[in-house]
């Protein structure tokens, strides 16, 4: 059953009305969403020395992370367009950035390859499923950047690094609960991307990151002053090491035997002419090119109800969702509603553009599906790294 959302009224009031249940609160971010505040970031943005202080952590002027990634993240920024929109920049922070954009890439690669393979551990048997919370918020650093996750919905990507090693590497809670904690709060939150920085943080996708208080002092300097436990810091040392075993091999990661399933549709496949066009969460923009091959026709978006009573998602999810709505309401004739997106595909003949995720497999019928706008072309070769994906790509 659908129940329709008038996307043009007051935001609070919608969420009140009709998401009661189905999200954890947290407030509002101060990101916004939609287009056009993507627009202007990309517009503002200027990465000059972002190779020598995109970890910088304190104070926030220094900061040199971009806070693209909530746009990048549902497509209302491409990675191409973005990829180009640096490439007069000086060539340190360029490589940098654009290394960080192909980061972004490999972890859809590997998330659209494996599928839900995605939540065991990839390389390395690392501490998965321990129940237990591993931020001990009692240490000024962890809770700075709790605070600012469960506030603002946005971290840099060093203090992720924190939070992760913090709570498996040194607490030993399992990796699985930490990263639905941080996923359930990040604007940007993507399966691949924070499936991937978990594992890769943790140790399970190769050596863990030790996380000691020597990078606080680096990164955040002054904070250590303020904490009760400066003389007393449980994080004083790196953490010991020790040998991960190596988990039970996972072949896909060594070959794709499906590739055309991975990468999805490479041309339009046209059944019957379709009568909406249904955006996704993966693909929000002006630029979906569902959306840009039907400029006439009116425009469709479906909270999945069920999902949502699932993750709880932070309200600052739902806010930034309905922002960007909003905003698109302003330039398209669009409705949305509550319900089953893929119910509503089944009974509606739809123009849809594909997203490498394993729920898309639930649509059927489609009367129009337009291919996803990768940044590099997946391959059917080694991707159980970093460095071993982007040697063979094209």
């Amino acid at each position: 059953m659908l129940e329709q959302i008038d996307i043009k009224a007051d935001l609070d009031e919608l969420l009140e009305l009709h998401f009661s249940g189905l999200h954890s609160g947290g407030g509002r971010s101060s990101i916004r969403g939609g287009q056009t505040a993507a627009n202007e970031a990309l517009h503002n943005l200027d990465i000059r020395r972002y190779a020598s202080d995109r970890s910088e952590v304190l104070p926030k002027s220094r900061r040199g992370a971009t806070v693209l990634s909530p746009y990048i993240r549902h497509n209302l920024l491409t990675l191409k367009e973005v990829w180009q929109e640096v490439e007069m920049a000086p060539p340190k922070d360029r490589e940098k950035f654009q290394d960080e954009l192909l980061w972004q890439e490999y972890a859809r690669h590997l998330y659209a390859r494996v599928g839900k393979e995605f939540f065991r551990n990839l390389r390395f048997e690392q501490t998965r499923d321990a129940p237990g919370d591993g931020w001990n918020r009692d240490m000024a650093c962890i809770d700075m950047v709790v605070s600012e996750l469960e506030e603002d919905g946005w971290l840099v990507n060093q203090t992720r690094m924190w939070l992760a090693s913090h709570w498996t590497v040194r607490n030993g809670r399992g990796w699985i609960n930490g990263q639905e904690r941080m996923y359930q709060n990040l604007l940007d939150g993507s399966r691949a991307a924070n499936l991937l920085g978990w594992q890769w943080t943790v140790g399970s996708a190769g050596k863990p990151y030790g996380f000691a208080r020597w990078q606080v002092e680096k990164r955040a300097p002054g904070i250590c002053f303020k904490c009760p436990l400066k003389k007393n810091c449980p994080i004083q040392e790196f953490p010991e090491e020790r040998q991960l075993n190596r988990a039970e091999p996972l072949d896909l990661l060594a070959s794709d035997p499906n590739l055309a399933a991975t990468t999805g549709p490479t041309s339009v496949v046209s059944k019957v002419t379709p009568e909406v066009v249904l955006l996704t969460v993966d693909s929000l923009g002006d630029a979906d090119p569902a959306l840009m091959a039907n400029p006439d026709l009116p425009v469709v978006f479906v909270f999945n109800r069920e999902a949502l009573t699932k993750l709880q998602l932070s309200s600052k999810r739902i806010f930034f969702y309905l922002e960007t709505l909003q905003d698109l309401a302003s330039r398209r004739n669009l409705s949305v509603y509550v319900g089953d997106p893929y119910e509503y595909a089944s009974t509606h003949k739809v123009a849809v553009t594909y997203a490498p995720v394993p729920s898309f497999e639930k649509f059927s019928d489609i009367a129009e599906l337009h291919p996803f706008l990768w940044l590099k072309k997946p391959h059917a070769q080694n991707i159980q790294s970093f460095t071993a994906w982007r040697q063979k790509l094209s």
